[in-house]
Parts: C-alpha cells; structure tokens; sequence
C-alpha cells in the first residue's frame, strides 16, 4: 500500500525527495548484516549510480583511494554522467563492473571498500558511500521510498529473514533526511498500517 506522508521530506543535498512510502519496507525482512550472511555479495554484481556531488567527494580522496583499493582511479567510474534531476548535482555516473561484481566490492574480506576506507579514516561512511547503496535495499523513485526492484523480484539473496528493511535502513534514512522522517515513519510502523 502507498501512504501519503504528511509533508514533502528533502534529502540533506535536496533530492531526491519524499512524498510518499510504500508500506512493504515495514513488512518485508532481510538479513540486514551483510557481514555476517552468507550472501557473495550478489547486490554489488551490477555497480551503482553515483551522484555527480558524490563522485566529487570520491575523488577529492582519489590518492589515498587508489592506495586503499589498489585500484586507478580512471576504473572507478564509467566516465559518463547521466542527467536526471533526482540525483543531488542533476546527474550519476555508475561505477564500473571488473569481473562480475562494482569495482569498489571488497573482494578478499566482502563489503564495500568506500565503507571500509571510511571506517579506517574516521570519516562518516555516508560522506563517500553512494547515497543509493546506503539505504539499499530501499530506494526513492518519483518521491516515493520504496523496497529496491530485487526485493520485489525476489532476487535478493538474504530477503525474508531478519528485520524489516525499514529497520535495516533507518539510519541511512536518518542520515539523508533528518529525524522528522524518522518520527513519520516510526509512527507508521507502529499503527501496523503495513
């Protein structure tokens, strides 16, 4: 069921915004730890949409990066920005695909390799980590947060075991816009409107 929210919820970069939620993220469940599933990371097989503000901050880290990830920065990314007004800077590029998996994929010890350079930095992970793969398994298209497509295909490795994919997410949903939607949401999940 779509639920309308009570007011328009900005993203801390502006968009993409949110108007409305799709009462499934309260209902549907997955192995939110992805460190301890025994998923090969199927998630990261196609890469991500950067946003064009975030591929900057990437880059601004781009020497210690390439050290950290033993990786050039020209394999990053695959060098076309596409427009679309729903991501902060009007516009992605995706990350690039080497041997089946996002080159940023953690290939000795699983994980995301921004996250783990984060953590090793003392940097906040959502300051580098696409915005998209912080919340997924939710997304926000059209103004509606909503479970990503492999939730609805099924073809999420870890789904149906575990908490909700509100909960797993609920911090990076805290992080990109604010508390209020938190409340919003918290009230929902609790009148079980799912």
């Amino acid at each position: 069921m779509i639920v309308p929210l009570t007011r328009k919820y900005l993203n801390r970069y502006h968009v993409p915004f949110i108007t409305r939620v799709d009462s499934d993220i309260f209902t549907r469940t997955y192995h939110a730890d992805c460190q301890s599933s025994g998923c090969v990371d199927d998630c990261c097989a196609y890469g991500v949409c950067v946003d064009k503000d975030n591929v900057s901050r990437i880059l601004a880290h781009a020497d210690r990066l390439e050290t950290f990830l033993d990786t050039p920065r020209g394999e990053w990314f695959s060098g076309i920005f596409v427009d679309d007004d729903e991501y902060p800077g009007s516009a992605y590029m995706r990350t690039q695909v080497v041997d089946g998996a996002c080159v940023f994929l953690n290939r000795q010890n699983r994980g995301c390799l921004l996250h783990a350079y984060c953590l090793q930095e003392g940097i906040d992970h959502h300051l580098l980590k696409p915005m998209f793969s912080s919340l997924f398994p939710l997304t926000v298209e059209d103004d509606l947060l909503r479970p990503s497509a492999e939730v609805g295909d099924d073809s999420l490795a870890c789904l149906d075991r575990g908490g909700t994919l509100y909960r797993g997410s609920r911090g990076s949903l805290g992080y990109f816009y604010g508390e209020e939607l938190l409340r919003e949401l918290d009230a929902l999940e609790s009148t079980r409107i799912a």
